[in-house]
């Protein structure tokens, strides 16, 4: 079994997009053929001559939130109460990063500093909102409450900025919240962009659905998670944090029936391979349903539904990377990657797409 270490790979800085492109379809493709490894150079506009007529194109239509709130720390016993209060004995300052809402109307969240978010902490933003920490859960995670004039999602609504992964060195901007978003986005939940979907337009959707293919929308909500480096160098000791999805009947039905009748599964992003992966049989039939999935899927793996790939340039050592690998072949990947940086692709979030096919 292949080890983290040999996902590895040297990439300049300078290929690690700092912004999106003014157009969303004017990305490159790396074209890259399963069977025989080769290589191809297109435009993201091209992709409609590779998807066929019969053939089912899945997005991930998750929505993400401006999860990223910055404030400043306060004592429990000088924090704003629900009436207000002010700002009285604000400490150094402290960010929160949302991950999802608990059954119990608390919610999962990461905090910096660390070390100074414990138990009985508030954060507080404005005059209006805080937020108390409720218990220490590991792996970085906390349990936190909203307290104060405004609940979460006004809080979210007020002061959230978007989560910009941090390869990307600058400041959010309000650009951001339109761009760092699919133009299919139609759930709140994810604190990371299903980024193969940042491509599309409404004009290049419409015209794979005049050429006959069928659109298929999921939900799974991204957590930190699916970014969590692999620090272990024996790959069957990482472990995903598990990330909510919801499968309609009618996507289902969609998906199996085109698979069925010969068309072939187009997977836009890793989210949809590991949800997707994670519905079907042994047979490729996927069955509709709402769950969490902790799927990692790494080489050696058997895909039971999915037939082709559209995906970004991932980091070094990730899990995204593993999974591109495991479908197209490690050998193939690490030459295509070779061959992206040499021709000066943009990696990451906001960089160029590859399919494999």
């Amino acid at each position: 079994m292949l080890r983290a270490s040999a996902f590895d790979y040297e990439l300049p800085p300078s290929l690690i997009a700092q912004e999106p492109l003014p157009d969303r379809a004017a990305s490159r493709l790396l074209v890259l053929e399963r069977p025989s490894g080769a290589i191809r150079h297109a435009r993201f506009p091209d992709l409609i001559d590779f998807v066929a007529a019969e053939d089912v194109v899945v997005l991930n239509a998750s929505r993400v939130i401006p999860a990223r709130l910055h404030g400043r720390r306060e004592a429990l016993k000088d924090s704003l109460t629900v009436a207000g209060g002010g700002n009285r004995g604000a400490g150094g300052p402290a960010e929160l990063l949302l991950v999802r809402e608990l059954s119990d109307g608390t919610w999962l969240a990461m905090g910096h500093p660390g070390g100074k978010l414990k138990p009985g902490r508030r954060v507080a933003f404005g005059d209006d909102s805080a937020v108390e920490i409720v218990a220490m859960l590991g792996g970085g995670l906390r349990r936190v409450k909203f307290v104060g004039a405004l609940d979460a999602r006004a809080t979210v609504a007020k002061y959230g900025e978007v989560p910009l992964p941090p390869y990307i060195r600058r400041a959010a901007t309000a650009a951001d919240r339109a761009r760092y978003q699919t133009v299919y986005a139609e759930h709140d939940g994810s604190v990371a962009a299903p980024t193969a979907g940042l491509h599309f337009t409404p004009e290049l959707l419409e015209r794979l659905r005049a050429k006959g293919a069928a659109i298929a929308t999921l939900d799974l909500h991204i957590g930190p998670g699916t970014f969590k480096p692999v620090e272990v160098d024996d790959l069957a000791r990482h472990r995903m944090e598990p990330e909510p999805y919801v499968l309609s009947t009618e996507a289902a039905a969609s998906i199996s029936g085109r698979r069925e009748a010969g068309g072939r599964v187009w997977a836009v992003g890793t989210t949809v391979v590991r949800a997707l992966e994670t519905c079907a049989d042994e047979r490729g039939v996927v069955r509709p349903g709402a769950g969490e999935t902790n799927l990692f899927i790494h080489p050696p793996y058997e895909f039971k539904v999915v037939d082709r790939l559209l995906t970004n340039f991932h980091l070094p050592r990730s899990t995204l990377l593993m999974l591109v690998c495991a479908f197209a072949g490690y050998d193939n990947v690490m030459r295509a990657y070779r061959e992206a940086i040499s021709a000066g692709y943009r990696f990451y979030s906001y960089g160029d797409a590859m399919a494999v096919i």
